[in-house]
């Protein structure tokens, strides 16, 4: 499977990046870090990620989102859900090892 680039060129900043793309970027890099069981349960997305999630939640409500709006809230829905498996996993192997 081809690994799409996230960037066309050097000098393309990572802000052009959707804010669903950064998510998942930002929890690939927070894995392949090696945290541990605490730093996991701590874990949150960014500033710039909980700013999104605001405005396409307040859009929604406005029952005004697009196609792709509604689309990236799903995403962000997945994502959050995954996270919360992941932390639930993380907290029992904490509370087993004490």
């Amino acid at each position: 499977m081809k690994r799409e680039i996230l960037t066309t060129s050097p000098n393309k900043p990572f802000i052009d990046i959707p804010a669903e793309r950064k998510s998942f970027d930002e929890i690939i890099d927070f894995f392949a870090r090696g945290p541990s069981s605490i730093e996991v349960m701590a874990f949150g997305p960014s500033k710039e990620t909980l700013e999104r999630v605001r405005y396409l939640l307040d859009r929604n409500a406005m029952d005004d989102l697009t196609d792709e709006e509604a689309e990236e809230l799903e995403y962000f829905a997945k994502v959050e859900h995954f996270m919360q498996l992941v932390k639930a996993r993380a907290r029992t192997y904490v509370e087993t090892k004490t």
